[in-house]
């Protein structure tokens, strides 16, 4: 670790007394002006509770609201296309009832242009009656996220038709977390005879594969999850040509001595996700729905043998370098500090990028030149060169009330700042978090 950069600035830019949740990614406009968040009332964002989506000016610290939700529905975990005006976001149930409250399975993806606020378009359709509808799914999605090119979306997915299932009498799977994408293949209408079916604007499959019972030391998972894309334009492969649209995710896997650990995943996914593979895209009443034919799920990390295997530290997204030729994660090394490490989309050992003293503490994201890693540590916020592994202290040293929170830590698209959150103490002893922003010299460009 070194010393604070002396050019870094930070700047606090909301000041409401109000939560303010950052999601991990895209969280800036395209032209680095703007940032988006939602108002979960409690600091982590656990509770779903933000009634609005909105945005503020960096500089002039002016808010726009983007998409209020109605009928008792929740709003969250905003994300913004990094080509165009557009915005994702989870909705949760509009009316909600005892059997249809919010949930993993019980929201859906929406997105708003910034240029036409209030006019939500459903992106994930929902067919919750059989045989259901090829392109739309049967439960929720969660964190939505464009892809280089701004056109696709991927999503974390759970099930509603197995997650409700009598398990014991029809053998149906288990509901379990799996990654999947939207594309613009077409909207996707499903029949009105279900009241919580909708339509959506996007063509929407899954792209893992999960299984109940994971055999101990292979390659199957028992869940997908807190996935990224690989590379600004897909990655370069073994043949030298270039893999277009790939998501490397954390799966889970059972050990030979049978415990459960995380580890790096990629699955590379074809131009066409209309075409089934080896299953219903849409699934059954009792299985899940298949991926697409052509996806190619494979593992990158075998850490089982390690004195602290699997992936760990606090909840992070692997994340890519635009380039596509690194995809980092967290993971302990052997005195147990949370460290960096990067693993190749082709494959290979990991390699461990910082030897620091204190725990990475948050998620992360890289610099657009991909030579820097911005993330929490030691009650500050650093930047990591790839190179050389040295880490930059960017802003001073807090305590532990007001330091960086560990659910976003994201530079802009110009290189230039890097957003992240702290909770500060506002009137009658009340504290709220506020966005900040600390400016980064142009040695970290």
């Amino acid at each position: 670790m070194t010393a604070p950069n002396a050019k870094s600035q930070e700047t606090q830019i909301t000041r409401e007394p109000a939560g303010h949740v950052l999601t991990h990614v895209n969280a800036w406009s395209p032209d680095s002006c703007w940032l988006v968040y939602d108002k979960r009332s409690d600091a982590a964002g656990s509770v779903f509770d933000s009634p609005i989506i909105e945005r503020v000016h960096v500089a002039t610290g002016e808010v726009q609201s983007l998409f209020r939700a109605v009928n008792r529905a929740h709003c969250g975990v905003v994300t913004c296309n990094p080509v165009d005006d557009r915005v994702a976001f989870i909705q949760g149930p509009e009316r909600p009832t005892p059997d249809w409250s919010y949930s993993a399975y019980h929201r859906h993806g929406v997105s708003v242009n910034v240029a036409r606020p209030h006019v939500g378009q459903t992106l994930d359709a929902r067919d919750l009656t059989p045989p259901f509808t090829p392109g739309a799914l049967r439960g929720g999605t969660h964190v939505h996220v464009f892809s280089g090119d701004g056109q696709w979306l991927s999503f974390t997915y759970e099930d509603h038709v197995l997650a409700t299932q009598d398990h014991q009498h029809t053998q149906a799977e288990p509901n379990q977390r799996n990654v999947g994408v939207s594309a613009p293949a077409g909207s996707v209408v499903v029949p009105s005879d279900h009241p919580r079916n909708h339509h959506g604007a996007m063509f929407s499959v899954l792209v893992t594969r999960t299984t109940s019972s994971p055999a101990p030391g292979s390659d199957e998972i028992s869940r997908a999850y807190e996935d990224a894309w690989v590379g600004s334009h897909g990655y370069r492969k073994h043949d030298g040509s270039r893999q277009k649209r790939a998501l490397a995710f954390q799966g889970d896997v059972v050990t030979r001595d049978h415990q459960t650990i995380s580890e790096v995943f990629i699955v590379d996914i074809p131009d066409d996700i209309t075409t089934p593979g080896d299953g219903p895209l849409q699934g059954t009443a009792t299985t899940m729905p298949r991926p697409p034919r052509g996806t190619v799920q494979r593992r990158l990390t075998h850490t089982a043998d390690r004195k602290h295997p699997g992936i760990q530290g606090p909840r992070h997204w692997l994340r890519s370098s635009p380039d596509g030729e690194h995809i980092a994660f967290l993971m302990k090394d052997d005195a147990g500090v949370v460290q960096l490490w990067t693993i190749s989309p082709r494959g290979g050992p990991p390699a461990q990028l910082t030897r620091n003293v204190c725990d990475i503490a948050s998620a992360f994201t890289w610099s657009p030149c991909g030579r820097w890693i911005a993330h929490a540590m030691d009650n500050s916020i650093f930047a990591t060169q790839l190179a050389t592994g040295r880490s930059v202290r960017l802003t001073p040293r807090t305590d532990d009330a007001s330091a960086p929170r560990p659910e976003a830590c994201v530079f802009s698209p110009d290189g230039s700042m890097i957003a992240f959150v702290r909770t500060l103490p506002h009137e009658h002893d009340k504290t709220f978090n506020q966005i900040c922003v600390v400016r980064v010299g142009k040695n970290l460009r």
